[in-house]
């Protein structure tokens, strides 16, 4: 599609759709378009068949009951990441003939759902794929759901007694439980408590490395970070555990240099730096069996395949080889054993198999319609916004954007004296904006990158807020707390040129609440996304790639609690191609207030004491009290969003 100074094409097809929202990038070969303009998404990409979203929401409203907002969970994508990512290293292995295995594990942090944790410890089983978890109500979830006992269980964050404990019952039934030491005290309490218990405990130890990673997450990793040892830190650590009779429990050597580490150089150094710690522990005659390689691992959010907050420049198959090949070298260097290699990947297993699907509902629009007249001049200021009309013309858009803008302000300053009446400030306004629209056509017909930077911006002055029935803050908040991009594209209508530009806005009543920054294709992010004028008919929006850390992080700002629910699983017996195996409802109004210590009992007692006063006020018919205080009751088990 051209604008710039050629004729715009007439048609617009799916193809323009996906160059538009950059599906054919971000997509991983999971996400499209269907001919007829609908997303679709291939949980085993191009090993099964394609369901289209829109349909799996028709089903669960028609069977189900359930409305957006929804999150739809593609569950054949959690088992095709965990394949995809032991495969990989699997491969590299044998390629570099490196004697080591892999035994990833999950930190399910990420997402600690039963039912996203069960089916990833499910698709991991013929790998031995285990778990990360990184606090004591992580420990005893993990330990009850991990059932395969040739599969790690690796323990990080602080640690008390109770965890260690808790830790340690796993390898009194078998477990391979490896604690990770954050501390030297740490270590003091693992030795205290195994004593105690009469188990051997397995240990590792975090490296604090020198190399720091980069983006958003930069600074948990690098020698100032949250977690792990100094070099003479750990050489103590081996000494404690010798000297307490343990040295066979010094298992692992572990690093972690931070979230979505977008460049391969930095995974690169860390991994070989880390490489060198193992080789000359072992050296020193310590037992090490693993080197953990911690998170890290990318999701391409943007499709732009660049080392940005918002992309990585390399692949899962490159990500697998450059760690497997550069342990191997340090190893032949140094001529020790090639070690078991663990990685805790949340987000790449577990992004790409989830989809927000809101609905628009309302718009908020900062302009006037510019097909309607020209307000007639009864005024000096409304007849000086005349004035620049007829004189507008391809070569002085910006002056006379400049003259718009101080009649504005001149109209301002007149009203803020009282000197101005509403209905000329209104017929002001509704010209203003007019003529504003008449200077934006203009500017399309010149080069964007010699346009100034002011009529460059008019689009985004043009554009519309779409009201959305969701809250960013419970289903969103990464992007709210760090910026952080997520793909959004209109599920259906993609067979037709959008054209209306929009951010979204959420129904929470805070200024905050609004998705206002979208992958781009030539920026790092764009304000407004094209999206389509909406014909008084249901508008359903998608948010992809947002299976990682937003289940789990979000709040309940304006006492918004989880939205429905579904999960999909392929099944070719299926005419559709699919079924949906489970479906959640959302939290309740009496769910979110029990959270915050209102009790539904203790409230409807309130309401009825209230009621009860009315009517011996006689302000209430008892029939009527009662009938609003049954009211009041259903309305708590309604669920906190809104419903048509």
């Amino acid at each position: 599609m051209t604008t710039n100074g050629s004729t715009e094409q007439e048609t617009w097809t799916v193809d323009d759709t996906r160059d538009l929202y950059m599906i054919d990038r971000w997509g991983g070969g999971y996400f499209d378009v269907s001919a007829d303009g609908k997303m679709t998404v291939a949980p085993l990409q191009g090993r099964g068949r394609k369901v289209v979203i829109s349909e799996v929401l028709e089903q669960a409203k028609q069977e189900e009951g359930l409305t957006t907002p929804l999150v739809i969970r593609f569950q054949d994508i959690l088992h095709h990441r965990v394949r995809t990512l032991n495969e990989a290293f699997i491969k590299a292995i044998a390629e570099n003939k490196y004697r080591g295995a892999y035994r990833g594990v999950f930190p399910i942090k990420v997402n600690q759902l039963r039912e996203v944790v069960d089916e990833i410890l499910e698709a991991g089983r013929p790998f031995h794929y285990g778990i990360e978890v990184g606090s004591k109500a992580e420990m005893f979830a993990g330990l009850a759901v991990h059932s395969d006992n040739e599969s790690l269980i690796v323990c990080n964050g602080y640690k008390d007694d109770t965890f260690i404990r808790t830790a340690l019952i796993g390898r009194k039934l078998g477990k391979k439980v490896i604690l990770i030491a954050e501390k030297l005290s740490e270590v003091r309490a693992i030795v205290r408590i195994a004593k105690e218990m009469g188990v051997d405990p397995e240990i590792g130890v975090r490296v604090r490395l020198v190399t720091k990673g980069a983006g958003k997450w930069a600074e948990s990793s690098g020698e100032k970070a949250k977690f792990g040892l100094s070099t003479s830190e750990i050489l103590e650590a081996g000494e404690i555990l010798r000297q307490a009779g343990m040295p066979q429990a010094f298992k692992l050597v572990h690093f972690h240099v931070g979230s979505q580490v977008p460049d391969i150089l930095i995974i690169k150094r860390a991994v070989r730096e880390a490489a060198r710690y193992y080789a000359k522990l072992r050296r020193l005659g310590h037992p090490i069996e693993y080197i953990d390689v911690g998170g890290g691992l990318a999701i391409d959010y943007d499709g732009s395949r660049t080392p940005t907050d918002a992309s990585m420049n390399y692949s899962v198959e490159e990500y697998a080889r450059d760690i497997v090949s550069n342990i191997a070298d340090v190893c032949e260097e140094e001529r020790v054993p090639h070690p078991n290699i663990v990685s805790e990947s949340g987000r790449a297993i577990v992004a790409q198999h989830c989809v927000l699907v809101v609905e628009a509902f309302g718009a908020i629009e900062n302009t006037a319609q510019p097909a309607l007249p020209l307000a007639a001049p009864s005024h000096k200021l409304i007849a000086n916004l005349h004035e620049i009309s007829e004189k507008l013309n391809d070569t002085n858009l910006l002056e006379s954007w400049h003259d718009l803008l101080e009649v504005r302000e001149e109209a301002q300053k007149t009203f803020e004296l009282g000197f101005l009446e509403l209905d000329v400030k209104a017929a002001i306004e509704t010209t203003f904006w007019q003529v504003a629209q008449r200077i934006r056509e203009l500017s399309k017909s010149h080069d964007p990158a010699e346009l100034p930077d002011e009529l460059a911006a008019l689009d985004a002055k043009f554009g519309t807020q779409q009201i959305c029935n969701f809250s960013v803050f419970q289903s969103l908040l990464d992007h709210w707390a760090f910026g952080a991009l997520f793909p959004v594209v209109p599920l259906h209508r993609l067979e037709e040129k959008p054209s209306v530009l929009s951010t979204l806005v959420d129904i929470t009543c805070d200024s905050d609440g609004k998705v206002g920054k979208f992958i781009d294709r030539n920026e790092a992010s764009r304000d407004m996304l094209p999206l389509h004028s909406r014909d008084g008919k249901p508008y359903h929006i998608g948010v992809f790639l947002t299976g990682a850390y937003q289940d789990i992080m979000g709040d309940i700002h304006n006492l918004f609690g989880r939205v429905n629910e579904v999960h999909v699983f392929l099944d070719e017996d299926e005419d559709c191609g699919y079924y949906l195996e489970e479906t959640i409802e959302g939290n309740s109004i009496a769910d979110v207030l029990r959270l915050t210590q209102y009790h539904t009992h203790d409230l409807a007692q309130r309401v009825k004491t209230q009621v009860d006063a009315a009517i011996k006020q006689d302000r209430l018919k008892p029939t009527e009290g009662m009938r609003l205080l049954n009211e009041f009751e259903r309305g708590l088990k309604d669920q906190t969003y809104l419903k048509w």
